[in-house]
């Protein structure tokens, strides 16, 4: 089994950043790639970013590119997602998942999930 656990989220003005961190613990860990989704009220879970966990390659939707960047520590098997010039738009609930094996990097189907940390951006 593998247990993720987010943190870093929280409230900050238009413009501002907030780093938020994934670790993920367990007696094995097995990844294709993680990635980060969020879920805003009202609204379904969307992709946002993930990494290779091999290579490192990294995948980005179209409305977050240029502001957010992920990145991973293999030997701390840790995910982070540097997040700059935050919008409005990005409130939401920002979950942590693991991809075990080859799939589709943004279909939200992963296997292992986060509780997720919230997100608040005010205008």
């Amino acid at each position: 089994q593998v247990q993720l656990v987010e943190s870093g989220g929280g409230l900050v003005q238009a413009g501002g950043s907030l780093r938020l961190s994934c670790a993920a613990s367990g007696r094995s860990f097995t990844s294709y790639a993680m990635g980060w989704f969020r879920q805003a009220p009202g609204k379904e879970r969307e992709f946002v970013a993930a990494v290779r966990w091999s290579g490192g390659n990294t995948y980005y939707a179209e409305n977050v590119k240029g502001r957010f960047t992920i990145s991973r520590d293999n030997v701390k098997n840790t995910v982070t997602l540097q997040m700059n010039s935050l919008k409005p738009e990005d409130t939401a609930a920002y979950f942590c998942a693991n991809a075990r094996y080859n799939r589709r990097i943004n279909s939200g189907d992963y296997d292992d999930w986060g509780q997720g940390t919230q997100v608040t951006v005010s205008s």
